[in-house]
């Protein structure tokens, strides 16, 4: 992953054709609900535009299946919109994607100025990383152009715009791109030790191999959420009516073997918080047992769980995160996960180096304001997973090698 990036080549005065991530949530009134991913894109945009590139922006949103029949739905105006905002200069949005219209707004750019192709995805090719779609959205910047390449989130599927445009132009990291490389680079591969992980969420089956790839360099796994209720399972351990995969105890059992024999210490839940419902008007009942009642659903890990592991975090010198400890968005099912994030937190304070991915977990810092005390909050939740599981992602593997 020891990726060039635009400090590494004169860009100025370039054209360039360049993938972000703006698959953002739209509000009902058609604006951007949340702007974080646009927000990630200035320091790279800004940066070109500071050496008067000119650039022409990709990115998809939602899953419009290769048809722009709802345009309303899946257009990037509202992302375009808001980006002009956060520049303080104009964004020239196009109709199309590689039609006639759009061909005549990219030759005519200045240096300096930034033009959004529309929802890459209204293209059927988009999605199967096709060459000639790669050499017509190239045709937009022309020869001498260079390909960068910020978006996180979706560098982990081969499309055209995150596979086929690198072979065409020369490819580039971005500033955000740089950073998730940097960051991930370093705990998958020279962390400082004690290295612990933090894994929770709904299926074991969805961690398999990110359990199986971090048993080689971890010290620690902490497992929460609903997944832990499998491996419980896998122990003889009652879990009520809480969510299982008891199709996937024998694959359970085999990791805690593994964990085993690898002398990793493997936590889980020695106490819960339970409910007959999951949803807000589900009350939360203390299980200080590890087994749980009949009829009852797990939905967060106890205090005493909480007590168990809060000087594994904090001791910690690299804190890797993904998944929440439970279903923290109910008010009464937080506890545990709130506290997960003050104690990554706090290790963080004292000096580890933090990674939180996926979409929960980002969420859990988010809401219980501890987002400036994480060394890095990742952008992709797919990109950050397949990390952990030692995956190549190809919109990182085709930029140009350092």
């Amino acid at each position: 992953m020891n990726k060039l990036n635009i400090k590494d080549v004169d860009v100025a005065g370039k054209k360039v054709l360049m993938r972000v991530d703006y698959n953002v949530p739209i509000a009902p009134d058609g604006s951007v609900a949340d702007d974080t991913r646009i927000r990630e894109s200035l320091p790279t945009l800004k940066y070109l535009l500071e050496r008067r590139c000119s650039l022409v922006l990709m990115s998809h949103l939602g899953r419009p299946k290769g048809k722009a029949d709802d345009r309303q739905k899946f257009t990037l105006r509202p992302a375009a919109k808001r980006l002009e905002q956060l520049l303080g200069s104009p964004v020239i949005m196009a109709d199309g994607i590689v039609d006639d219209a759009t061909r005549k707004l990219a030759s005519a750019l200045k240096p300096g100025q930034v033009l959004m192709l529309e929802n890459i995805r209204f293209d059927p090719r988009e999605e199967k990383d096709d060459p000639e779609f790669a050499r017509e959205l190239a045709s937009l910047v022309g020869s001498g152009a260079l390909f960068v390449q910020d978006a996180f989130g979706s560098v982990h599927r081969a499309h055209t715009s995150t596979h086929a445009c690198a072979n065409v132009l020369p490819g580039y990291a971005g500033f955000l791109l740089d950073k998730e490389i940097t960051y991930f680079s370093k705990v998958l591969t020279a962390p400082d030790r004690p290295f612990v992980s933090i894994l929770g969420g709904a299926k074991v089956s969805d961690k398999i191999e990110v359990i199986e790839n971090l048993l080689h360099k971890v010290d620690a796994i902490i497992i929460g959420g609903a997944m832990a209720y499998t491996f419980l399972l896998a122990r003889g351990i009652k879990v009520g009516a809480s969510l299982v995969e008891p199709e996937k105890t024998d694959l359970a059992r085999n990791l805690l073997k593994k964990a085993e024999e690898r002398n990793v210490n493997l936590f889980l839940p020695i106490d819960h918080i339970v409910t007959d419902k999951v949803d807000a008007t589900g009350t939360a009942k203390e299980c200080p047992a590890i087994d749980i009642p009949d009829g009852m659903i797990g939905v967060d890990i106890g205090k005493n769980s909480v007590a168990r592991i809060a000087g594994i975090i904090t001791g910690a010198k690299t804190v890797v995160w993904n998944g929440p400890m439970g279903v923290f968005e109910i008010e009464q099912f937080q506890h545990g996960t709130k506290a997960v994030a003050e104690l990554v937190a706090e290790a963080t304070r004292k000096g580890a180096i933090s990674v939180v991915g996926g979409g929960d977990s980002v969420s859990a810092v988010k809401k219980f304001g501890v987002a400036n005390n994480i060394s890095h909050i990742s952008t992709g939740g797919g990109a950050s997973l397949e990390l952990l599981e030692g995956k190549t992602l190809p919109g990182i593997a085709v930029l140009k090698d350092r």
